[in-house]
């Protein structure tokens, strides 16, 4: 399943940024509520407006009853300990971290893939959150104004309409303003003062390594489906002392073609793990291509794995940053 590069070991410091903020000991910026616990009192902070990909929305109160659609959005939840304030969720690409799992088990999976619309108005929600554009897909009913319409309110992760390059601001953004939305600013901002000392410890690792072209494979036969330079993905590469050969492809994810892959030499492919396709199988699909034999990556087997939930803007991030980097560089310079 795996190639010849070392088993990923997550770092102490990306497992405990996967650690709900709201169990952290007590402190000036801890909110009013026990840990875990997503009932948030109303307090300072309302009425609160938040502009989310086009659509401006002003919260008297923290929602009560969200759904969240698409696994990116329902971790950045459970992060915040806002698992109480969740009745529903659906869409996962991978698994659940384990940090969430006992978490998660107590909020109702309303369908494998997007409910539809009847489904997700049982639920009751006062407030849909989705990962990707697709959760508020019109033709299925689900768009914004028409949730809008039945009274619920909505947000979309701010990676699924950006119009430029995707970086940790935006992820750091992103937690603020949920957190913001459900009344737990301290939380939010807790998790983004351990993201940013975890992406910086990433950093020293690094220091006076040499960059490593990469090449990431997230599926395609006919044509390599990969990660283009405005995505979160092409950040964490960066960040992981990585560079992207697609960068110059202007969208998160892109089709491009064998031919291009033989002609831009990436020494290390990234490969992306979901769905029913396993690594081995893309693998082996990289491996007996002809085409593909003198490429250097494909040469020397060096493939690295990152589950797809690592690379799109969630709370994985950060931690995905030291996860690719000892990878790519298992005898860094220092």
């Amino acid at each position: 399943m795996r190639s010849a590069l070392p088993v990923r070991l997550r770092a102490l410091a990306a497992a405990a940024l996967l650690i709900p903020v709201a169990a952290c000991s007590a402190g000036p910026h801890r909110d009013a509520a026990a840990p875990g616990d997503g009932r948030v009192p109303v307090g300072t902070g309302f009425p609160y407006t938040v502009t989310n990909c086009g659509v401006r929305t002003t919260y008297d109160a923290p929602p009560k009853r969200a759904v969240t659609l698409n696994q990116h959005a329902t971790e950045i939840m459970l992060a915040l300990g806002l698992g109480r304030s969740m009745v529903g969720t659906a869409y996962l690409d991978d698994h659940i971290a384990p940090a969430y799992a006992k978490a998660y088990k107590a909020v109702p999976v309303l369908a494998e893939e997007y409910p539809s619309k009847e489904k997700l108005l049982a639920a009751n929600p006062d407030f849909v959150y989705g990962g990707y554009a697709s959760a508020f897909d019109a033709k299925d009913g689900r768009a914004r104004d028409d949730l809008q319409g039945s009274g619920i309110d909505t947000r979309l992760d701010i990676e699924s309409c950006a119009k430029g390059k995707v970086t940790l601001d935006d992820l750091y953004r992103e937690v603020t303003e949920v957190g913001r939305t459900f009344g737990v600013p301290g939380r939010a901002a807790a998790w983004v003062r351990r993201a940013k000392a975890t992406v910086a410890a990433a950093a020293d690792r690094l220091k006076g390594v040499e960059p490593v072209p990469v090449m990431v494979y997230d599926s395609g036969d006919k044509a390599p489906f990969t990660a283009g330079g405005t995505g979160i993905g092409n950040e964490i590469i960066t960040r992981a002392g990585g560079t992207n050969v697609f960068a110059d492809l202007p969208k998160p994810f892109s089709d491009t073609s064998w031919e291009q892959v033989v002609a831009r030499k990436p020494q290390v492919v990234v490969i992306y793990d979901y769905g029913s396709t396993t690594v081995a199988q893309k693998e082996k699909r990289l491996l007996d291509d002809p085409v593909l034999r003198d490429v250097p990556a494909i040469k020397n087997k060096r493939f690295a794995v990152m589950p797809l939930s690592d690379v799109v803007l969630g709370v994985r991030g950060p931690g995905a940053i030291g996860d690719l980097a000892r990878q790519l560089h298992p005898k860094p310079a220092r």
